[in-house]
C-alpha cells in the first residue's frame, strides 16, 4: 500500500488537506517531526474537516525514528523535489512506495534525497514558478501513483 510522508511540514492547512486526501484514498499518512505546528492545531483540524477518523496517521519525532520504522516495512523511499531526476509521470511507482515530501519552505534535505531510492519532480511549464503548493503536490503525486497501479 502506498504511503505519504511529510517531513517537517510547517503549515497546518496544507497538512490538513493532505490528511483529507489520504482519508479519501485510504492511504497512510506519516508525519515526521519536528512539525511547525501542534497536532491539535485548529487550522489543521479544520482543513481535514470531519474526516480525521478515517486518517491512518503515524507520527515520528525525527527522521531517524521514521527511518528505523520504515526499514521494518517493505517499499522504497521516493522523494518529491524540484531537483528530482525524473518526471513523476515517467517514473514507475510500486505498490509499497513511500512518497516523501519536504517542508513548504525547504523541501527535502540533501541527506534525505540521497537516502531515497529515486527522486522525482513535477514539471513546471512557467520557469518563474518553481513548485506547487505542498498539498497539491502530494495529491498530484499520490494520484499518479494510484493511476499507474490501477486503483
Amino acid at each position: 500500500m502506498l504511503r505519504v510522508v511529510l517531513v517537517h511540514p510547517q503549515i497546518p492547512p496544507n497538512t490538513g488537506n493532505i490528511a483529507r486526501t489520504c482519508a479519501a484514498t485510504d492511504t497512510e499518512l506519516h508525519l515526521v517531526g519536528p512539525l511547525g505546528f501542534e497536532i491539535s492545531d485548529r487550522y489543521l483540524k479544520r482543513a481535514g474537516l470531519d474526516y480525521w477518523r478515517y486518517v491512518k496517521l503515524r507520527y515520528h519525532h525525527s527522521i531517524e525514528e521514521f527511518q528505523t520504522f520504515s526499514a521494518t516495512q517493505p517499499g522504497r523511499w521516493i522523494g518529491f523535489s524540484t531537483s528530482g531526476s525524473c518526471s513523476y509521470v515517467k517514473f514507475t511507482f510500486l505498490p509499497d512506495d513511500w512518497l516523501l515530501f519536504g517542508s513548504e519552505t525547504a523541501g527535502l534535505s540533501a541527506d534525505i534525497l540521497n537516502a531515497c531510492a529515486a527522486t522525482v519532480h513535477i514539471p513546471m511549464t512557467q520557469p518563474g514558478v518553481r513548485s506547487l503548493n505542498l498539498s497539491v503536490s502530494a495529491a498530484v503525486g499520490l494520484f499518479e501513483a494510484r493511476r499507474q497501479l490501477g486503483y
